[in-house]
């Protein structure tokens, strides 16, 4: 699963955004940095690069994708973590940040108050969310692409998980529950790019938790080409691009 979603979809979705935290993150010039729900390393190989002096620290929640990433991504510290129980000191670092990752904490004032926590006084939370899946064609491609391939049980995920936390009064109620104070909730609209359709399916398909829903549904090759089928029907043939809408969010710490 590491290398489809990082093949398929880093391109696709994740890798704008990750351009535009490390610009975030340069402007702050932080000295000690801590990545949450760092997956396969799109945005910390940014991170990396643009923040030279400083110490990244990356986790994850999967030991897979930490595994994966830490073979791939140089220059970080790779950890498995669960963001909602950090196992790292109090204060210890002046940014937290996380690139899609808030959506599948289950419970996130939790996982705030733990940034919180770990962030020095007056330290700074940046992170991205996904404005509702209307917003960015790809995912709504796929999403229009499971209700033909299977009508009578869609797979809610992609509209209920990834892009299911997209209202900011929630976000503002959601920080100032963990002890963190909003600073900004910005909507950012930047342009992703795909190799093909068939490959943002499989991308969905097979490297993401769509994948186990689908496996609960029928034989998974056979889905995953019946999807790729509808996505280049709506999307085209060939290289493909759209917009992505999401939200920017920057949090402090009190100081």
């Amino acid at each position: 699963m590491p290398e489809t979603y990082d093949r398929c979809l880093g391109p696709a979705l994740f890798a704008p955004f990750a351009v535009h935290l490390g610009a975030m993150a340069a402007a702050l010039s932080p000295h000690r940095v801590l990545e949450l729900a760092a997956g396969t390393g799109i945005a910390t190989a940014v991170l990396v690069r643009v923040l030279p002096g400083a110490v990244i620290t990356a986790t994850d929640l999967n030991p897979a994708m930490v595994s994966w990433a830490a073979d791939h991504v140089t220059g970080a510290t790779w950890l498995p973590a669960d963001a909602q129980h950090l196992d790292l000191p109090d204060s210890a670092y002046d940014l937290v940040v996380c690139q899609f990752g808030v959506m599948f904490f289950p419970d996130k004032p939790a996982a705030f108050a733990e940034a919180a926590r770990v962030l020095e006084p007056a330290g700074t939370m940046v992170f991205t969310v996904w404005d509702g899946v209307a917003a960015s064609p790809f995912p709504a491609a796929m999403v229009a692409s499971l209700a033909a391939v299977l009508p009578e049980d869609p797979p809610s995920f992609i509209v209920r998980v990834p892009h299911g936390y997209a209202d900011a009064a929630q976000i503002t109620r959601d920080l100032e529950a963990g002890g963190l104070q909003p600073v900004s909730i910005e909507r950012v609209v930047l342009r992703g790019r795909a190799s093909s359709a068939q490959a943002l399916a499989e991308g969905f398909c097979l490297g993401t938790p769509l994948r186990f829903a689908l496996e609960q549904r029928g034989p998974l090759a056979e889905l995953t080409r019946s999807l790729a089928d509808e996505m280049t029907a709506r999307l085209g043939d060939g290289p493909i691009e759209g917009d992505l809408a999401a939200f920017v969010v920057t949090a402090r710490r009190p100081a």
